[in-house]
């Protein structure tokens, strides 16, 4: 990566080649995709427990452990009430189905978020359907937050100036890394809307993504990944964890800030003679 060589050559971390000036970012835990509806209550409380500030839910299949078959979007619609009434109203909670609604289950479940205090309802619906987006916009008053889909900066543009979306997400692999990302941040800076990279995979995917979110002022979120550990790699020293304020802090070494450790990855890698 070329802005890793950068930040080695002049001793920087990237997000202060970038202007930012932010020492740690504010974490919410990002679930997985649970079976069933019973299985959220417990996942929050123990996220909780741990020191985060935030959940997001991503809903699984929306069924009951026992009993018959229901619509997937009524059990998330009990996800999101229960999980309310078990963490309190002063914890942030967000909401992110993947794209899995049409526009009337998406209503459904975006008023259940507005009567229980959502503050993100993520990619409710496919992200080529522009039309339900701007009617979701519209009808709702959650945050509709759009952008895991879209591959190129004319693409957000013409999103935000259609009004099909109120938070700008994005991920750096799809509209060419670090450089592309920092562009849609200022562009979404530009009209006064959040920036929410996407944080998820391997340790080098959170890096460059934090990077963004330390470079640019209008995000607002570290994206952890519920549990924290899956990210942690042998040949990484530094591992992604909060502090006691639920914050990820900036990394202080150069370029990326998450140097390899190469005794632990020879021990790792297997050999192979022709």
């Amino acid at each position: 990566m070329l802005w890793d060589i950068l930040g080695k050559a002049v001793n920087r971390p990237i997000y202060k080649l970038l202007g930012g000036t932010k020492d740690r970012v504010l974490a919410y835990s990002s679930s997985q995709h649970l079976t069933n509806v019973e299985d959220y209550v417990p996942n929050v409380l123990e996220v909780k427990k741990a020191g985060f500030k935030a959940y997001k839910i991503h809903p699984g299949g929306g069924q009951h452990r026992s009993g018959g078959s229901i619509p997937a979007y009524v059990g998330h619609i009990e996800e999101i009430k229960e999980v309310r009434k078990a963490c309190g109203d002063g914890f942030t909670l967000l909401f992110d189905p993947v794209q899995r609604y049409n526009v009337f289950e998406a209503l459904a479940v975006g008023h259940a978020l507005e009567e229980n205090g959502y503050v993100s309802f993520e990619d409710p619906i496919p992200s080529t359907d522009l039309d339900g987006l701007i009617e979701l916009r519209q009808k709702l008053t959650v945050p509709v937050e759009v952008g895991e889909f879209l591959y190129s900066i004319f693409d957000f543009a013409d999103y935000i100036r259609h009004g099909a979306m109120d938070i700008v997400r994005l991920i750096a692999d799809n509209v060419g890394g670090i450089s592309g990302s920092f562009r849609i941040a200022q562009l979404a800076d530009a009209f006064g809307m959040p920036c929410t990279p996407h944080n998820w995979g391997n340790p080098f995917d959170l890096a460059v993504h934090f990077h963004i979110e330390l470079a640019s002022p209008n995000c607002y979120w570290f994206e952890m990944p519920t549990t924290a550990e899956q990210t942690d790699r042998a040949y990484l020293k530094d591992k992604f964890r909060i502090d006691a304020n639920g914050y990820v802090l900036a990394p202080t070494k150069p370029g990326l800030g998450y140097p390899i450790d190469r005794d632990a990855l020879d021990k790792i890698m297997i050999r192979i003679d022709r």
